[in-house]
């Protein structure tokens, strides 16, 4: 077992909202604002069927919670 890589880690929507304290409905609503810049989901599977299941990059996931945070800085400084 190689070391953990957060650019290689998939995770699932529970583990969305408990990192980023948003909603599920949110998650969804951010990614279809582009604006947002909100992560977007892989498929992991071909479905495209609704309820097919995804999952978001972790580091992809970090990085966008970092931007909102230094966003906030900017904001207050």
């Amino acid at each position: 077992m190689g070391q953990f890589d957060p650019a290689a880690t998939l995770i699932r929507i529970n583990q969305v909202m408990a990192l980023t304290g948003i909603g599920r409905a949110t998650v969804y609503k951010l990614m279809s604002q582009p604006e947002s810049g909100f992560p977007q989901a892989v498929k992991l599977t071909d479905s495209n069927a609704r309820g097919a299941p995804v999952a978001w990059v972790l580091a992809e996931i970090l990085n966008w919670t970092r931007a909102r945070i230094a966003a906030r800085d900017r904001v207050a400084a």
